[in-house]
């Protein structure tokens, strides 16, 4: 069983504190993945100040390991409810007892065995760690346990591939080859440069929205000033189809008292030679009754 905050702090050493002693990350590959799962956590957790990631640091935990110095400390561990400052390691005592949360080690070939052997028995009984991880960087082997019944049992993975931490409150899964967090949703936890980099874009996207609205706006007013131009045209059209409709008529009219005229004009002509007719008649009746011929007047 694990001892007592009481029963550490009685077996340590006088000190304010330990360095750590832990060896460089293996390669390359290995840093940047520890850097990937320590800078999203604490992006994810920017506004909160109730826990610490360790990153390669020795945790101090009894008398005997730190006079063998058999023990490394975890590559990631996560201890909640605590004191968000810098620590140059975790020192057991010197922290109400807690021990991590949640451990992540990023396997090796120098140290794939340690840590599926004595690490993982070592969390399971003398830290009760409540989960822990292994994940390869070059073979991508990724393997969740949780603390059940005081034994570390298996995980369930997804669908996908990917481990619940009820720790955490994220999956852990894999994307591009690397270790990464994802939200209960599904959604990538990002490191804060590809969170800049998504602000960057959704800017860019909003400016080129604006953009776009605006060219519409534009292109809407210029239909909108074209229809109205249509429409006056199409107005100044009906008046001029109006105004010739209506000199048509006044033509139309003129023409019809033209010809009323004219057939006025004709009918006072009809009747003018008419009355000529008669009065020719009547004056050669008048010479004949005189005993002229009135042809023989004429000619």
């Amino acid at each position: 069983m694990a001892l007592t905050a009481q029963e550490i702090e009685a077996l340590m050493p006088d000190c304010t504190e330990l360095l750590s002693d832990e060896p460089e990350m293996e390669s390359s590959l290995h840093y940047t993945q520890l850097l990937i799962l320590v800078t999203c956590l604490e992006w994810l957790w920017r506004d909160r100040e109730d826990f610490f990631i360790g990153a390669n640091l020795s945790i101090y935990y009894s008398r005997q390991q730190l006079k063998n110095r058999d023990f490394r400390g975890p590559d990631f561990f996560l201890v909640k409810d605590t004191q968000k400052r810098p620590r140059l390691s975790w020192v057991i005592w010197e922290e109400d007892g807690k021990y991590p949360n949640v451990i992540i080690e990023l396997l090796s070939d120098s140290t794939a065995k340690v840590d599926k052997g004595l690490k993982k028995q070592l969390y399971q009984n003398q830290f009760r760690t409540p989960e822990y991880f292994w994940f390869s960087p070059n073979t991508l082997e990724l393997v969740g346990w949780r603390l059940t019944d005081s034994e570390y049992k298996i995980i369930p993975v997804s669908e996908n591939g990917w481990y619940w931490s009820q720790e955490l409150g994220l999956y852990l899964g894999i994307w591009g080859n690397r270790l990464r967090y994802f939200t209960v949703a599904g959604r990538l936890v990002l490191t804060p440069e590809e969170a800049n980099l998504e602000e960057i874009r959704k800017a860019e996207a909003e400016k080129q929205r604006a953009e776009a609205e605006k060219q519409r706006a534009e292109a809407e007013k210029q239909r909108a000033e074209a229809e109205k131009q249509r429409a006056e045209a199409e107005k100044q059209k009906a008046e001029t189809e109006k105004q010739r409709a209506e000199t048509e008529k006044q033509r139309a009219e003129a023409e019809k008292q033209r010809a009323e005229t004219e057939k006025q004009r004709a009918e006072t002509e009809k009747q003018r030679a008419e009355t000529e007719k008669e009065r020719a008649n009547k004056l050669a009746e008048y010479l004949r009754s005189l005993g002229v011929d009135p042809d023989s007047v004429v000619n």
